[in-house]
């Protein structure tokens, strides 16, 4: 489920949930059984940016009991699996910049920090910084 609000001609909203029953192993996809994610968009024009934004993201993911016991005894996942996992929630906060440079030329400035990085507890934090590029031909 997806929601999508207009607070001001400036500023949106958004958040997600998703919910997978976890029988199915994945395959291309990170492995998740359960997000919620909310954030918000502030567009430029207050900084007559009008092609620029900001926005911060807050997102939580889970994995059903199953999953968890696979991954504890030792289990491989598309991306998971050390035999080690002491569970938690995997947090992510994300930001980022997005700057018009010219024409369809964007840069986006980006920083993610995960909390609990493949579900593990004693893993983490980690600190990503990006920087994206996107051309509009």
């Amino acid at each position: 489920m997806n929601v999508e609000q207009s607070i001001t001609k400036d500023f949106e909203l958004g958040g997600r949930f998703g919910w997978n029953e976890g029988q199915h192993e994945s395959f291309a996809y990170t492995e998740v059984d359960q997000t919620f994610v909310i954030g918000g968009r502030y567009l430029g024009n207050s900084w007559h940016r009008p092609a620029d934004n900001v926005a911060v993201a807050f997102n939580t993911n889970a994995i059903k009991k199953d999953h968890q016991n696979y991954l504890k005894l030792g289990g491989l996942g598309f991306l998971l699996g050390d035999g080690r996992l002491n569970y938690a929630r995997e947090d992510i906060v994300e930001a980022y910049y997005n700057v018009h440079a010219w024409k369809g030329l964007y840069y986006a400035l980006g920083d993610t920090w995960i909390a609990h990085p493949g579900y593990n507890q004693d893993r983490g934090p980690v600190d990503v910084q990006s920087v994206r590029m996107h051309i509009d031909f």
